[in-house]
């Protein structure tokens, strides 16, 4: 996109190792079904909880980085003049010399 990307490398990098952490949650969740204790038990409900609220969290994220996608393609065009697909990808793909 035209322009920098706030926190791009930052932002991306928590992204992924808040993915890493869900994944590896989950699969904690689903290794320790076999315990029954009441520690156990409490433990892995904090832990669901605090996974399901990961996920939304991670989700509206994601989305809001889409939705900046958007917005900045839609104003390069209209600064580009950019009335057809084509001249949004040739723009993208052209290389300034």
């Amino acid at each position: 996109m035209d322009g920098p990307e706030p926190n791009g490398p930052t932002q991306a990098s928590l992204l992924g190792d808040l993915r890493q952490v869900i994944e590896n949650a989950e699969e904690l969740l689903k290794n320790t079904g076999q315990y029954h204790g009441t520690a156990y038990q409490l433990a892995r409900n904090k832990l669901a909880e605090a996974l399901q609220t990961a996920t939304a969290e991670l989700a509206r994220f994601e989305d809001m980085q889409i939705d900046r996608m958007i917005e900045l393609t839609a104003i390069a065009a209209r600064l580009h003049r950019d009335l057809t697909g084509e001249a949004k990808l040739l723009r993208a793909f052209r290389r300034d010399e």
